[in-house]
């Protein structure tokens, strides 16, 4: 029986792609706020008797998008669907894994057990596993992580130009150095202070070797973007001329990407993880094979 597909919000640019190549019938909403900010929602595809459904949810605004996901996944199965799977490309929620001080929720278990209540699977790309090892670990449910570390590798190996990769701090150094591996480049790791969650410094070693090179500094998630901007001033002291950023997922809170360019980084280049003009890496064959297993397990 061919899946249905359905897309929170409406309009990701996954939603096309994958319904081809699955494949999968595209599902019809109508999704609408009642004046008093409440969520309407109407499934007007037909839900034939146990059918395989997903659904392919932007998740980088979670609190208002995070309600109607879970009123889909109610009405659907209320309407016959069988198993309810959930792509989310970008996993919310995943940065506050431990109790940094006393009283803070950890909030990636606290996600983790709401979505492990409704949904049958998951499948996500590169999510933030820092002190998790695996998505099992606070996941009940099946949830399959797919890595887009060959995708942008593909794309670093593409250019003929001297390239740097440059991780900002040391949280990035696994991934940096998977991708320098990968790709053939050289790398450096920079050291962030955090003062808040908008006020960090960041401090590269010696790069009088590299001046001649276009540092791309990289990293998974850029997020409110001021570790990334703290880079980009840093390389430019340094004496770089040319700088790129390149993440999976950009979420590019308060406009960050304007400053970015302000600060001299000439190109933004994420995946269509969260919808974004800087997207330019497909993740769409990334999820096939995972979303094709999954939605087929019993």
């Amino acid at each position: 029986m061919t899946p249905l597909l359905f897309a929170l919000p409406g309009g990701h640019t996954l939603l096309a792609p994958l319904c081809r190549a699955l494949p999968a019938t595209a599902g019809e909403l109508e999704v609408r706020r009642f004046p008093d900010g409440e969520s309407y929602l109407r499934v007007l595809s037909r839900i034939a008797p146990g059918q395989p459904v997903m659904i392919l949810a932007d998740l980088s605004r979670p609190d208002t998008r995070f309600l109607p996901l879970c009123f889909l996944c109610d009405t659907l199965r209320e309407l016959g669907a069988g198993r309810v799977g959930l792509i989310a490309p970008y996993l919310c929620y995943m940065r506050q894994d431990t109790r940094f001080h006393p009283g803070e929720a950890v909030t990636s278990r606290s996600f983790a057990r709401l979505v492990s209540e409704r949904f049958d699977w998951l499948l996500t790309v590169d999510p933030h596993l820092h002190r998790y090892h695996a998505l099992g670990e606070i996941y009940s449910i099946p949830a399959t992580a797919a890595h887009a570390v060959p995708l942008l590798a593909g794309w670093l190996r593409a250019r003929r130009d001297p390239l740097l990769l440059v991780g900002p701090d040391t949280e990035s150094e696994q991934w940096v150095s998977a991708l320098a591996a990968a790709s053939g480049h050289p790398y450096v790791v920079g050291r962030k202070q955090r003062r808040g969650d908008r006020d960090v410094l960041v401090h590269l070693p010696d790069l009088s070797a590299w001046r001649r090179h276009s540092a791309i500094m990289v990293d998974d998630v850029i997020s409110s973007g001021q570790t990334m901007l703290r880079c980009a001033h840093a390389l430019t002291a340094a004496g770089i001329e040319h700088i790129e950023c390149a993440a999976i997922h950009g979420l590019f809170a308060d406009h960050i990407e304007d400053q970015l360019q302000d600060a001299g980084v000439s190109r933004l280049i994420t995946s269509n993880s969260v919808p974004h003009p800087s997207n330019g890496l497909d993740l769409t064959p990334l999820l096939l094979d995972p979303a094709r297993r999954l939605s087929s397990t019993l």
